[in-house]
Parts: C-alpha cells; structure tokens; sequence
C-alpha cells in the first residue's frame, strides 16, 4: 500500500509531505476527544482574518502507521527542497521587504492581531496535531504552547508603538543642538528555524518578535513533529500575508538547502550539533544568529532547603513534556546526608502527580519518536534505579525515573538526557557544586534550593548560565520582561518580549545635524591646523554628557541654552589660543 501523502498548493510552489496514521488537517473531531474544549477548523462567522484565501488541501486518508523511515528527518520527502522553489520563495519574501509592506505599523499590528485570532480559533486543531506528535494533554498544550504565544502577541500589540520609536540616548554638549536618535530597523528577510519540542511555541514565538519588527520571514518548522508542522504549514497562510510570510516544511535536504543562501537574519532553536552547523553556514554569508540550545541544566540542594517543596518542584519542571525540555532540571547535585529523604519525596511526588502506575497517566507524554525512545532507555541501564525505571513501547512511554551511583563518564552525565530520567551526583560542599558547574559547558539554566542568602549568591555570581532560578525551576521562562538565551555552548542571543523584537531590529544610528552660527565657530576647533590647545578643548566638551528628551534642535530653552554655552565656549576658546 502506498504511503498516504498530503499536497499543499499555493501560488508560489507545491509542497509534497508526508502523512501520519492520522491527521488533524481538513478533518472535524468530536469535542469529546478534546476535554470539552471548543472544536473549529475554520474562522468564526465575522471574525474572517485578512488573507482568506487558503492554499488547497488534498488529503488521502491511508490506515497503514507511518513507519521509523517515515518519521527519520533524513528519509523525509520534500520537494520544497528544489533550489528554484526556494529562491521563488526567497525572491517574494525580498520583494514584499524592499517595497516595504512589512514596515508599516498598522499592517504590524494586524498581522499580530491575525496571530492571536488563528491561535484561538485553531486552538484544538493544534491540541489534536501535538496529541499525535508527543500525546501532549490538552493541558499542557494549553500553558505551554497556545496561551504563552497568545500572551506574547498580545504583549507585543500593545507595546508595539513604543518599541518602534526611535529612542534619543545622552548627548554631550557639542551635540546639544543635534537630533541623534537610535532607529529600529527590521534586519530583512529572516529564517526562523523550529524545534520538535514545543513546535507551535518555538515557531511561533520568535515570528511575532520578528513581525514586530517589521521583517519579512521564512519559516521552517520541524520535520520530527510532522503532524504539528502540517497544521503550522495549513494554518499560517490563512491568516498571515503571504508576501511577507512564508511556511516550508521538509526534511534535513531542505534545510540544507536554505542555509545555502542568504539571509539577513537567522533563528534556530535545536540541538547543539545542529546549531553549530547553522552557525558554520551563516558564517559563510557573515549572517547574524541567535541559537538557542540546550545543555544540562544542574539542581543544586543544601540542607536548608525544605526538601519537600523541592522535590516537586523539581519534578513539575523535569516532567513536562516528559523532559524534552532544553531549561529542564538535567541532573542533581547534593550531598549524601540529604539524597535518602530527597529520593523519598520524590518518590511521593512521582506518586501524586501521575499515581501508582505513571505510564497509564495521560498527563505523561510520549518520547517524540523510537530513535530517541531507545537512547533514553540505554540510560536506564547506568547507575542504579531507584524510583521508576518502567517503559512502554507501543506508545513510547518513559516513567519519571531517579538514578543514584551514576558516574562522570557514563552518557547520563556526559550527554543532555532529554528526557524524564533524573541523575542525583554527589557532592559534599557548595564549592564542590560551583566548581563542578563550571568545570562543564555553560548551561542553558541553573537551578539552585537555599533559603540561605551567601549560598544563592554564591551561584548568582560564582556560575554563568542562560539564566538561574532560586528555589523553583523552568518559572523563569515564562516572565516575558526577562531575556531568554543561553551562553557558551547552550546558545548566542535571547529573546522573549521586547528582547525578540530587539534581536530581529538592528540599531541603527542616526544624526540630524543643523546649521547653527555659534556653534559652529566652537566646531571649527576640529579643523587643522591642529594644536594641543584645540585637542584639550574639544576633548573637555566631548566628555560633557547631557540627556533631554525630543529632537532639540526645535526645543527654544534649550537653544537659548545653547547660545549660552556657546559664548562661553568662544570665551574659552580665545583663552585657550592667547
């Protein structure tokens, strides 16, 4: 029986992709299978979006499940992966940038206000997607995908005009007259590359950063979360203008193919092997990047913790999305005397959260696909279980699993586990814990349970990492105010709120220079022939640093202060060339 596939058109190129055993495009559900939330695959009556008309869906249905090859990134087909279906892509995207279409604050603001209204009417279409990609619940496809990214476009709405604002830094006295403003300027066509993951999050997230800012956008989510990115791929068009805006979907052949060209700006979240290859090929073209990675994110507990709270805490953030995580707690450091209690409360978290027999909860999710299904069961086989240890093959099901006696060199120390398996290490002291931090890569985050002040410092300052959380974990990610970003090798760049519409805008410097009798006589000093007498004047004004706000240039008081200022410099000038 051949493979059932599903063939999107548009009227730029056609996309040829591979299908699950079942899909979520072009197909009604029974809301019960969604836990009473709201079914739609189309937008509300008169709530229509700009951009209706939809590319053309062709689905075959074919019973037969997709099989490893399927699945595998390298066995993907794609025919997107044509060079002149890219370029016709490209050359659109840089077409609609040049002419501008993308710049405008209103049509800013209505292609973030589309991405709110798709997230809402689409939401259970996605919740079906990410159940067939990582049987997500619809709980955890809520917080972490849908409402975070409706959040985000919503914080950027109403923070849109100010962002954009061309922001007036300090002056020194020589410039008081000037306008010198630091300009907002979109980057250009930017590639936004995604994770299987948070597939909608990932892909979402940094294109409402970049709409913001005014850039046209290439998108490429992730082939290993198939069903995702066909609703991604389906969806997007729909409601964002597809000059601008542009979704290809393939394997590792395509993704190849678009880090052969240019472009002005690239975004990828993935692995680190993977990101260092991008990385290798922006080079190529001088392209700036963010890359956002991963590493082993350490848990450091002392014995003023309480061990209780710890625990579950601990757990929450190691157990979403059963671990595959890039800030989820990767190992623990703690000495002996507090491991036995710590390993009970986990043991009770573990309990409470998903009951006595974990793998039949449905709030565990599946491990994305069998190659890493596999890898993290050889882990199971390092150190010594404890808690946990059970898998379920047909539905690639791990139990939250604690490991003790681990050692350095096995993969579980060495490798980001990625998964819902967590190492407890041994360490005696808190300097023991800071040394064997930052004798390792730079983690993505650190997480560190002390009610004691000089402990918490002692991490804050003492370690580097993407970002450090006190006694919680993963929370952090979520206050859009902070920047999101790793170091070293967990990443370059952040973003999140205004810090992606920041990495998506190049400040740009810009100096409105007028014409004025007095103050020029003071810039002749610039002039040769030069003298040590000139250089101590202009370098005294240059170091007089003043900030006001507006284009001063049309602010009266400050111009008569200007006058002022300038007669003195005349005043000095003449002492200084007697």
């Amino acid at each position: 029986m051949a493979r059932a596939t599903l063939v999107v058109e548009t009227d730029a190129e056609a996309v040829l992709l591979p299908r699950q055993s079942r899909s979520c495009l072009g197909s009604r559900r029974s809301s019960a299978n969604l836990e009473g939330h709201r079914t739609t695959d189309a937008p509300a009556e008169g709530r229509t979006p700009t951009n209706m008309d939809s590319p053309l869906l062709f689905v075959t249905v074919d019973k037969k499940p997709p099989s490893p090859d399927e699945l595998n990134p390298a066995k993907i087909k794609d025919t997107m992966s044509q060079d002149k279906d890219i370029d016709g892509v490209l050359l659109k995207a840089r077409t609609a940038f040049a002419k501008g279409k993308s710049k405008p604050y209103e049509f800013r603001k209505q292609q973030l206000k589309n991405i709110i209204r798709m997230c809402e009417v689409h939401r259970d279409e996605f919740y079906q997607a990410l159940k067939e990609d990582l049987n997500k619940s619809v709980f955890e496809s809520a917080l972490t995908e849908i409402d975070i990214t409706i959040n985000e476009a919503k914080n950027a709405l109403s923070n849109l005009k100010s962002w954009m604002e061309p922001y007036s830094p300090p002056k020194t006295i020589l410039t008081l007259l000037d306008e010198a403003v630091i300009v907002n300027d979109p980057r250009g066509v930017v590639l936004i590359i995604g994770a299987w993951n948070y597939p909608v999050n990932l892909i979402l997230m940094p294109l409402i950063g970049a709409i913001a800012a005014g850039n046209c956008v290439i998108l490429k989510p992730s082939e290993n979360s198939p069903a995702t990115s066909k609703a991604l791929t389906k969806i997007i068009p729909q409601y964002l203008d597809k000059d601008c805006y542009h979704v290809l979907f393939g394997g590792v052949k395509l993704t190849e193919n678009l880090l052969k060209r240019k472009f002005d700006y690239i975004f990828y979240t993935g692995s680190k092997r993977v990101g260092q290859l991008v990385r290798a090929a922006a080079n190529e073209h001088l392209t700036p990047v963010t890359l956002e990675m991963g590493g082993k994110s350490p848990v450091f507990i002392d014995k003023t913790a309480n061990i209780s709270i710890a625990a579950r805490r601990i757990l929450w953030g190691k157990c979403i999305n059963s671990g595959q995580t890039c800030i989820a707690p990767d190992y623990i450091l703690c000495s002996k005397d507090i491991q036995s209690k710590l390993v009970e409360e986990l043991k009770k978290g573990i309990e409470e959260f998903f009951g006595e027999k974990p793998l039949d909860s449905k709030d565990i999710c599946s491990i994305i696909n069998e190659v890493h299904f596999k890898r993290l069961c050889s882990l199971l086989k390092e150190g010594t279980i404890v808690v946990g240890g059970n898998i379920r093959e047909k539905d690639r099901k791990i139990a939250p699993t604690v490991l003790t006696d681990v050692k350095l060199k096995e993969s579980v120390m060495e490798d980001e586990i990625f998964g819902p398996i967590l190492p407890i290490y041994n360490v005696e002291t808190v300097e023991d814990a800071v040394n064997f931090i930052n004798e390792r890569d730079l983690p993505l985050a650190c997480y560190v349970f002390s009610q004691d002040k000089k402990v918490q410092k002692q991490f804050i300052t003492g370690t580097s990492s993407g970002g450090i959380c006190i006694n919680d974990t993963v929370i952090y990610a979520i206050v859009n105010s902070l920047p999101f970003g790793g170091v070293g090798a967990s990443g370059i760049g952040a973003y999140h709120g205004k810090y992606t519409f920041d990495t998506f805008t190049h400040k740009k410097s810009c100096v409105v220079k007028g014409y004025n009798a007095v103050l020029d006589r003071i810039w002749r000093i610039r002039y040769p022939p030069y003298t040590t007498k000139k250089h101590r004047l202009l370098a005294h004004f240059l170091g007089m640093r003043m900030t006001f706000c507006g284009p001063l240039f049309v602010n009266s008081i400050v111009f008569i202060f200007g006058l002022i200022v300038g007669q003195l410099g005349i005043l000095l000038y003449k002492r200084f060339s007697e």
